[in-house]
């Protein structure tokens, strides 16, 4: 990688020679403007106010315009003797924790690599020490013509330095928050949380930028002489009616993307904490799913208890019914006249006797021989 700037890291009294090297890179795609009629390149030409002529960048100087609008001609003269301790030097000035950086102050990053051998040690001494006390260092440096404030720390085994603005360089937030009294209940702020495990974290390699994809496939579609279909627009954003119902259906997006079991039970088996909660909020009861299949198998046994008694019953009143039809059968060989005297008292004590017989087990034969000596006597 090309360094963009060489010098030293001033550590005390060690002088550890670096080079700086962008950390980042822009992977945008850029545009050129072109006159719609003809397809011709539109070019910038700088032009001078006075004269109306091009000059080239020798010709081109720096100078401040005043608020009066009067121009105060720079030369890089001046700038250069200005006393800057910091013109070639990453002056350490103090060690910090990195909690203690606002993020705000992030601007872009370098890594610095040792220049020549010699640097190599007092290099790793910096690394190690860095690592060691786990914290990062604030450093001064002048880079493009201004002096800028940097943090230094440890990246795999490299000493990478972020660009930091200055504190005073940082706007108040004073007027952006929300002016409305709002009040966040619980139970929005536990279904905020089921999100968020939910969602859960991210491989940041996994991350790509689909737009940037999406203009390289309609620029080589273009110089193909393809046509490429236009993508659907994304709906906007509308209005948070309920936002409990638009959390809870975040969370069941999110499951479903994650390819996750939607069912609450196997959730509570799991031991998905943050479910769970999400389906007390719901109006459902953590431990509903285990009490409610104990209370339902204990009744599908009792109904099935209750189902299963009387149907002996009937069996017992039809073998006492076939039974007193028995006797009534055998006695009407004799006479008509004495089956319409004897028929009515028999068969009702044949089948008080049979009934109380078959409870007992005795079957009913005994039933049939007692009934045939009355009928006989009755002859």
């Amino acid at each position: 990688m090309r360094s963009i700037w060489n010098g030293a890291i001033s550590f005390g009294l060690v002088s550890i020679p670096i080079k700086l090297v962008n950390a980042t890179e822009n992977h945008s795609i850029s545009f050129r403007q072109i006159h719609l009629a003809d397809g011709g390149r539109i070019r910038y030409r700088k032009v001078c106010e006075i004269d109306e002529e091009e000059v080239t960048a020798a010709e081109i100087g720096k100078a401040y315009e005043d608020a009066d609008g009067s121009v105060i001609p720079i030369t890089d003269e001046d700038l250069g003797a200005l006393p800057l301790p910091t013109a070639k030097t990453i002056e350490i000035v103090a060690f910090v924790p990195a909690a203690s950086i606002d993020p705000l102050q992030m601007d872009a990053a370098y890594y610095l690599s040792a220049n020549g051998v010699p640097a190599a040690k007092p290099y790793i001494l910096l690394r190690e020490a860095l690592k060691r006390s786990e914290k990062v260092a604030l450093a001064k440096y002048a880079l493009r013509g201004r002096e800028r404030l940097g943090m230094l720390r440890v990246v795999d085994d490299v000493i990478a330095m972020h660009g930091l603005l200055w504190p005073d360089e940082i706007r108040s937030p004073e007027g952006v928050a929300p002016d409305a009294d709002v009040k966040v209940r619980d139970a929005e702020l536990d279904l905020a949380d089921a999100l968020m495990n939910t969602l859960g974290e991210v491989d940041m390699d996994s991350l790509h930028d689909d737009y940037r994809e999406a203009v390289e496939e309609l620029i080589a579609a273009k110089a193909e002489g393809r046509s490429v279909a236009p993508a659907e627009a994304a709906e906007a954003g509308g209005k948070v009616i309920d936002l409990i119902a638009a959390l809870e259906s975040s969370v069941r997006a999110a499951k479903e993307a994650r390819g996750e079991a939607l069912a609450a039970e196997s959730e509570e088996e799991s031991g998905n904490a943050p479910v769970a909660e999400v389906t007390s909020l719901t109006g459902r009861k953590k431990s509903g799913g285990t009490g409610a299949k104990k209370k339902a198998t204990a009744s599908t046994k009792t109904t099935a208890a209750k189902k299963s008694t009387p149907s002996r019953a009937p069996a017992k009143k039809s073998a006492a019914r076939s039974t007193a039809k028995k006797p009534a059968a055998k006695s009407s060989a004799t006479s008509e006249t004495s089956r319409t005297s004897v028929s009515a008292p028999s068969s009702a004590s044949s089948a008080k006797k049979s009934t109380a017989e078959s409870d007992t087990g005795s079957g009913t034969k005994s039933t049939a021989k007692r009934a045939s000596p009355r009928k006989r006597a009755s002859a």
